[in-house]
């Protein structure tokens, strides 16, 4: 231990690394050093003593498995976010700390983890990780920002036009191909058009209206001729789609994924129309603030994200130079002769 400006640091007699103490007392700082000390020489010991002070606070801290955490975490969720988070906690790569003691664990316990399990598994310990701390069940990170590996989606892409006739041409059942025209012409997640009723829809302004399912907020859509048509073959009163409604998410999804099958079209799914819609806004220069509030979109960010592959084309600055020249001007008053 050394002092400098006042300050006190120590120095390791091994790898001669410095670092500051931060106190000007010396009898803190020899006490700091001494922890220090004993901590290298008996790190259980040093463990020990940490699960007894922390257990004062929390007699369960030292009994605490991250399955308890994981069965915490799920009282904050409610609906489809319930759902998802409880299929994502039975991924068969957290039966490797599913009862382990979240104070004993260690960093090879989350790299394990990693290593076994997917993208969504990486997604989902984060979020475990970080409500671990939260909840001060965890007294520091199991593992640093910087060694969680780089979460890297798969590409994700916009149902075409002619991909979207080729379903839609191909689909035996009425009530399913006008699921199909209606995702198409909202672009609303499934859940959302699934769950449409005759009272969502405004003949009177040509408004469809209804809550999302996974955020609550309003989406609102003005239709036209296309979807007008669509509307007028589906029932007058109560569910629009009767048959889809109480169906899983993921029996609509592979009854899609059939139908794609038999035209020959990979890569996409139920989720796409709402990139189509997305990129079909952007493309045609609709304005964003507009798009946002018809799929309804909090954030501009996720928006843009939906909307990033639309092949915009400008038109060149001289036609806006040319229109601007044709219209009329008014002078603005002068000061004088205000």
């Amino acid at each position: 231990m050394f002092r400098r400006a006042s300050v006190f640091y120590c120095q390791d007699r091994e790898t001669g690394q410095q670092e500051s103490l931060r106190t000007k007392d010396q009898g803190e700082a020899r006490l700091l050093v001494h922890s220090k000390n004993e901590s290298f020489r008996q790190p259980m010991l040093n463990l020990q003593m940490a699960r007894t002070y922390l257990s004062a606070t929390d007699p369960e801290i030292a009994r605490r498995t991250w399955q308890a955490a994981m069965d915490e975490m799920a009282k904050s969720k409610q609906g489809p976010t319930l759902v998802r988070h409880s299929r994502a906690m039975q991924d068969k790569a957290f039966d490797l700390i599913r009862n382990l003691p979240i104070l004993e664990t260690q960093p090879i316990a989350f790299l394990n983890v990693l290593e076994e399990g997917t993208v969504s598994t990486s997604v989902f310990l984060r979020r475990l990780h970080n409500f671990a701390l939260d909840m001060a069940w965890l007294p520091w990170a199991v593992l640093p920002k910087r060694r969680w590996p780089k979460i890297r989606f798969k590409e994700k892409r916009a149902v075409t036009l002619a991909e979207h006739q080729a379903i839609v041409a191909n689909e035996s059942n009425p009530e399913r191909r006008a699921y199909y025209e209606c995702c198409w012409h909202l672009g609303g997640a499934q859940t959302d058009i699934a769950k449409l009723t005759a009272e969502d829809v405004d003949w009177q302004n040509k408004i469809v209206s209804f809550h999302r399912q996974k955020t609550g907020t309003p989406s609102i859509i003005r239709f036209g001729s296309e979807l007008e048509a669509v509307l007028r073959s589906l029932p007058h009163f109560g569910p629009l789609f009767p048959n889809h409604q109480n169906k899983r998410e993921t029996h609509r999804s592979r009854e899609f994924a059939r139908c794609c099958h038999r035209v020959g079209i990979t890569g996409i799914t139920l989720h796409s129309y709402r990139y189509a819609w997305a990129e079909r806004a952007k493309t045609c220069g609709y304005p964003e603030r507009f798009a946002q509030e018809a799929l309804g979109h909090n954030s501009n960010a996720v928006h843009r994200a939906y909307a990033k592959n639309a092949q915009v084309i400008l038109p060149p600055l001289e036609d806006y130079e040319r229109n601007m020249a044709a219209v009329p001007s008014i002078p603005l008053p002068t000061a004088a002769a205000v």
